[in-house]
């Protein structure tokens, strides 16, 4: 394949992985997959390249697992016998189902605050034009379950079939604890049913637990304060604790990876001894996008990218080509124009100076490095059967000029 040639920008490939299991190798094997698909599909290995390895496997390689018993263990030291709210959970099978499980083991009687319309990353219970057609208030009104019955009903979940309310409490109830359900979104209301409190939300979560300290809340933790630490010899995160986990089997959750610095410069340093190439390295769970149909916000892990290495700090410092062709050189053409671009995208380059704020950065994407290209990453390796968890990107930190 000639790569002088530049009619060809970022590629992204998923590359495929034998299945990872405690105790493998992960820096090895994803190395030699690396290679063997280079060699394969006959591309280099280039510098500034970019290898993203799904946390999924680093985790599966670390063993980073808990069972519901170790989670409901922390909780009950955490809160002993009190009633315990739990807050804004996500609705979820796969993320939150056997976290609720462990939790609802280690308490007597649980009080579930759902959010409404819908939880944090976008899963709906109810329609917002049915609020307005019942007149309710999302933001000021505390429903219980009865009442959000007699109102909305029995929905399903639009893409599951799932009615979320039903399963989350049957799960808390099969693991012996008594519940009440209400739906509110003002972290406050909670404190009138009980002052000890488990907050389930992940990006909102440190101010959530600013307001219930605020409001007379006694105990307060979030998911990232359970399983920080290993429980009769479970994983843990210290970081991020039951954030990021997902279920593994019906009475265990995968961990979100730790150590992941260890990984990625473990990579890094063994491509630089094979290839004699500076390729950039990052762990990466979930996308940062949302599905405009489905209204799903896939960010449901604490961060995209837990680790990688320092050449992917930063945002991009890019020009919008569209608003130099249509502003600064309207009058230009042809070769002509494509020059002046090239010009204009050198003279960026040679001062390094930030664009934040020019005009010439209009509808550029003002993120994070990391954030985009595990997006990239996490679309492109999918979550079935693909089996490609480490993701090839090239020609990413390319221009125009190139």
């Amino acid at each position: 394949m000639e790569y002088s040639n530049r009619m060809v920008g970022t590629v992204s490939r998923g590359v495929r992985a034998p299945i990872i299991r405690e105790g493998d190798n992960l820096a090895d094997i994803v190395v030699d997959c690396v290679l063997k698909a280079s060699e394969s599909a006959n591309f280099p290995i280039l510098d500034k390249d970019v290898i993203a390895v799904t946390e999924a496997v680093v985790a599966r390689a670390q063993g980073n697992y808990a069972s519901v018993n170790d989670i409901a263990a922390d909780v009950k030291e955490k809160f002993g016998d009190e009633t315990v709210g739990i807050l804004f959970p996500i609705l979820s099978r796969n993320r939150f189902a056997i976290c609720l499980k462990g939790i609802a083991m280690g308490c007597k009687k649980v009080v579930l605050m759902l959010s409404y319309p819908s939880d944090e990353v976008g899963n709906h219970l109810i329609d917002m034009d049915v609020l307005d057609e019942k007149g309710v208030n999302p933001w000021s009104d505390v429903l219980t379950e009865e009442k959000y019955r007699e109102l909305f009903g029995y929905e399903k979940h639009v893409f599951t079939g799932v009615d979320y309310i039903e399963y989350y409490k049957n799960l808390i109830q099969e693991a012996g604890a008594e519940v009440e359900i209400i739906f509110a979104n003002n972290p406050k209301a909670i404190l009138s049913y009980t002052k000890n409190v488990l907050t389930c939300d992940i990006h909102t979560r440190q101010r959530t637990k600013r307001i219930l300290r605020e409001n007379g809340a006694q105990n307060v933790y979030s998911l990232d304060d359970i399983m920080t630490k290993s429980i009769n010899g479970s994983g843990y995160n210290d970081a991020y604790g039951l954030l990021g986990s997902n279920r593994a089997t019906e009475d265990s959750v995968k961990l979100f990876p730790i150590n992941c610095e260890e990984v990625v410069e473990a990579i890094h340093t063994s491509i630089k001894e094979k290839t004699g190439k500076n390729v950039e390295v990052m762990i990466y769970g979930d996308g940062a996008f949302k599905d405009p149909v489905g209204k799903i916000w896939e960010l449901a892990d604490p961060v995209v990218a837990p680790a990688y290495t320092k050449g992917l700090e930063g945002t991009p410092n890019e020009l919008k080509l569209k608003y130099l062709a249509d502003n600064d050189f309207a009058d230009l053409s042809g070769e002509a124009l494509q020059e002046a671009i090239k010009n204009s995208i050198h003279e960026k380059d040679e001062k390094a100076a930030s664009l934040k704020g020019t005009n010439a950065t209009l509808g550029t994407t003002p993120r994070r490095i990391t954030d985009l290209l595990g997006s990239l990453a996490d679309l492109t390796s999918g979550s079935g059967d693909k089996g490609t968890p480490i993701i090839y990107i090239q020609g990413y930190f390319d221009n125009f000029t190139d």
